[in-house]
């Protein structure tokens, strides 16, 4: 199942996506980065943010990489990466036909 099969990516997922694309992180640490790389526009309070890891492990777009008592460490797996790039190559789209309106 890839984006396409889902629906497209909220801007949290997306950003979940996104900290996970090169690196292993923790569920606080993607918190920091999302909020970090936006400007505290994307807050992922611990409500949604675990509740979409939770969803992206059953949906195999993250796998757990390393589990330390209550820590655990993400990473991205090839099928996350393909919906990530989906669904970058849909906003690159919609960006595209906006602009070519607006011109």
């Amino acid at each position: 199942m890839g984006a396409k099969d889902r629906g497209p990516l909220t801007e949290p997922m997306f950003y979940i996506l996104l900290a996970l694309w090169d690196r292993e992180l923790c569920g606080t640490e993607i918190r920091e980065w999302a909020a970090r790389k936006t400007r505290d526009r994307v807050c992922l309070g611990p409500g949604t943010l675990y509740t979409l890891l939770g969803k992206f492990l059953e949906e195999k777009y993250l796998e757990e990489a390393e589990v330390e008592g209550r820590k655990r460490t993400y990473r991205l797996t090839e099928r996350g990466r393909a919906a990530f790039q989906e669904e970058l190559d849909r906003l690159r789209a919609c960006v595209a036909d906006g602009e070519e309106a607006l011109s």
